[in-house]
């Protein structure tokens, strides 16, 4: 990237707005012009430079004027004042002017920090953000990624992918790879891209080439592979170099099984969309993913359950200890139940998920000790699988070394998942009337429910959300952005809540 050029585009004025309305309408019309001159800004700085910005962590990128307003608004649950975008719009503004590069912003954490210091505005973003302004930073290498697998994980990871392309320097989807189910596969492929029951449609345009085999998302050229032997493909032959591949298949999940991969021509490391077995590291971002060195070619990122619970159980026992615990998840049927009922090797797996709760087995909490060692032999688990097609929930029933009253345990959590290192993996909400469908989307690996708590002395109860699909695809990403080294620097760099 050059970075002593200049900006194709100036930043915006806003002309006030001259209404003859009611004074509450007028001003919703002046902020809301101000979320539209705002949106420019936000998309030429992720598109040329690599540039996420966020409010609390509501990330901006490709949100409409009236969303925009409504994280501006979100910012009450902090400090219960709603966050100005007329102060937001002249620090985005003087963002853009310093040419900044890669990095993860946020504004209403920078501008909270611009106050107290006091200074000129460019004095302080220059200094607070002077590791990513500086002229002589190398550029960023881009990464290639494979998707080994194109089912429900593999077209999310697809989706999220695409939408952070950004400038090009981060994660690059090159390819999917799949066995050919028919002679039109790639359009059936394309489509169930581009139309989801659960997510909705593909937020872009997508193009299919028949004569390459590819699809085009976005202006991301993806080439469609056709194999049952991840052993024997010759990546280079597509430009595909030193490339992570994404297994979602679930096919193989030991070392042995997984390292089939690397004897492709163009791969370089691989990583799991499932509990990893025998020696595979078992990775949850936000817990364990700095133990990811730079010889570790397999990696596992645990299931969707591990991700959702393993943050919440790290933080309730850094603080309050865990004696022992058990864990029950009412968990959405996935594509390994049976539509009606049928053979299963399984067992009820093979009775007829959109009609009956099944309980099954789980893993997680045995899963958690790869990720939290301190809570080996403590957790035990089960699994209820229920007929909603997403959206699950963790029971945390845990018997902790002092009392932990419910109020505390709340403030505590709110507040990480407000400010924290945790802030993309625990969140949290306590309206009355949220229900399974509200969280879909969520890119947050959990959300615990604060109306649902209970604590009773040394009792906890915890209630924790997650969108077992694209929650997890999130994680899934994160972990391969530590891989790739390609996880932008956050700004601002130190916690403004208390105790988070």
């Amino acid at each position: 990237m050059d970075r002593t050029s200049e900006h194709n585009q100036t930043p915006a004025t806003v002309t006030p707005f001259a209404g003859n309305g009611s004074a509450e309408h007028d001003r919703w019309n002046e902020r809301q012009a101000l979320a539209e001159a705002m949106i420019p800004l936000i998309g030429m700085l992720y598109r040329e430079h690599g540039v996420v910005t966020s409010i609390y962590g509501r990330r901006l990128i490709n949100q409409s004027p009236v969303e925009i307003l409504k994280a501006h608004r979100f910012a009450r649950k902090v400090n219960e004042v709603e966050l100005p975008i007329d102060e937001t719009f002249p620090l985005l503004q003087a963002i853009a002017e310093l040419r900044p590069a890669s990095a993860s912003i946020d504004l209403a954490k920078l501008l909270a920090r611009s106050r107290a210091d006091g200074r000129e505005l460019s004095d302080f973003l220059r200094d607070e953000l002077a590791p990513v302004v500086s002229q002589d930073m190398p550029a960023a290498k881009a990464t290639d990624v494979v998707l080994y697998g194109f089912g429900r994980i593999g077209r999310l990871l697809a989706r999220i992918l695409i939408a952070h392309a950004g400038n090009g320097e981060g994660l690059r989807l090159r390819a999917v790879v799949v066995r050919k189910g028919a002679e039109n596969d790639l359009t059936k492929r394309a489509s169930l891209l581009r139309r989801d029951s659960i997510h909705g449609p593909f937020e872009g345009t997508i193009t299919v080439n028949h004569d390459d085999n590819t699809i085009l998302a976005n202006g991301t050229l993806i080439h469609v592979i056709h194999s049952d032997d991840p052993s024997t493909i010759d990546y280079t032959k597509y430009g595909i170099h030193d490339a992570i591949v994404v297994d979602n298949t679930g096919r193989w999940r030991d070392r042995e099984g997984l390292g089939q991969h690397l004897k492709s021509k163009g791969v370089s490391r691989v990583l799991l969309t499932a509990p990893g077995k025998g020696d595979v590291k078992n990775i949850v971002h936000g817990i364990n993913h700095d133990t990811v060195g730079v010889d570790d070619e397999i990696v596992s990122a645990a299931s969707c359950t591990t991700n959702a619970i393993v943050p919440v159980l790290k933080v309730i026992q850094d603080k309050y200890g865990i004696v022992h615990g058990h864990v029950e998840t009412v968990h959405s049927y996935t594509n390994d139940q049976n539509l009606t009922d049928n053979f299963h090797k399984g067992n009820r797996r093979g009775r007829s998920a959109p009609m009956n709760m099944v309980i099954t087995e789980t893993g997680a909490a045995q899963a958690v000790a790869k990720a939290i060692p301190e809570l080996a032999g403590k957790l035990t688990g089960n699994a209820i699988r229920v007929p909603t097609p997403n959206v699950s929930m963790a029971i945390l029933n845990l018997n902790l070394d002092r009392e932990a009253p419910a109020a505390e345990v709340n403030a505590f959590l709110r507040g990480l998942s407000l400010d924290s290192a945790l802030q993309q993996q625990i969140d949290f909400i306590d309206s009355p009337e949220v229900v399974s469908s509200d969280f879909i989307g969520s890119h947050r690996a959990g959300i615990v429910d604060g109306l649902a708590t209970i604590s009773t002395g040394t009792n906890l109860v915890l209630y924790v959300w997650y969108d077992n699909e694209y929650g997890y695809s999130s994680q899934v990403v994160r972990v391969l952005e530590h891989m790739a080294a390609t996880h932008p620097q956050v700004f601002p760099t130190r916690s403004l809540v208390a105790g988070a």
